[in-house]
């Protein structure tokens, strides 16, 4: 249980899509001007993520690592099909981009009229692209933290792009100087926004290896006082041997 609520957290704040690796920046950047649209895209991103990820986990363990192929009897057990993995994942996640559009399409016009262009691409964005290759070089080993991971990559980017469209909505009102207007602006509070995200790096530090940590500035506070003492005695020594 402990290890799910790491990688959620984790995922979200410490390693966000947006602004730890800066991926999926052009949906980000495009589709952000209003909040109800950055919604939008955001919860499908989630939804395809949620999907993807865990799919293309079980692609990765049964087919495509080295030896995968052996529960199909030991003379597949030295194969290796990892050279497939952008193949079968784009596939996967192009077909998932498909079911949503057509979901959105179906049940909020207006919604997938606002995302035009930007809801068929979630097939290219980096982001979702990015979630299945980091689950896959992460090693992550069971099928429920593949789940966790791909729900909290998409949350994670949700929060971003939801947050940039609510500074952008208050941005109108405001009085940038004209050179940063428009993406400029956007730019610049997406960087400090990155800063104030790594912040969350030490949110998951300590616990075990705090007390080590301890230990060590301890002996070392304690070895460094040794030194400090030995050389104020040899100081003291010579000063008296010159008096004598």
């Amino acid at each position: 249980m402990l290890e799910h609520i790491e990688l959620f957290f984790k995922s979200i704040f410490i390693d966000n899509m947006v602004f730890a690796v800066f991926l999926g920046m052009c949906s980000y950047l495009a589709v952000s001007k209003k909040v109800a649209t950055a919604v939008g895209l955001g919860a499908a991103v989630i939804f395809v993520l949620a999907v993807t990820v865990p799919l293309n986990w079980l692609l990765d363990q049964y087919l495509l690592r080295d030896g995968a192929l052996a529960w199909l009897g030991p003379e597949y057990a030295d194969y290796n099909l990892s050279f497939l993995s952008f193949i079968l994942f784009i596939a996967t996640i192009a077909t998932m981009v498909q079911l949503v559009e057509i979901v959105v399409e179906k049940f909020s016009p207006s919604l997938y009229n606002s995302l035009g262009i930007f809801l068929p691409l979630i097939a290219v964005n980096c982001a979702i692209l990015g979630g299945s290759l980091f689950m896959q070089s992460r090693d992550i080993q069971t099928l429920g933290l593949a789940f966790n991971y791909g729900v909290s990559s998409g949350i994670g980017w949700f929060l971003a792009i939801l947050a940039i469209a609510a500074i952008r909505e208050k941005i109108r009102y405001s009085n940038v100087p004209a050179p940063l207007r428009g993406l400029g602006i956007t730019f610049i509070i997406t960087g400090l926004m990155g800063i104030g995200f790594q912040s969350f790096g030490g949110m998951l530090t300590g616990g075990d290896e705090a007390p080590e940590a301890v230990e060590k500035n301890t002996a070392e506070k304690v070895e460094e006082k040794k030194i400090n003492e030995e050389v104020d005695e040899n100081a003291i020594s010579y000063t008296n041997a010159i008096n004598e």
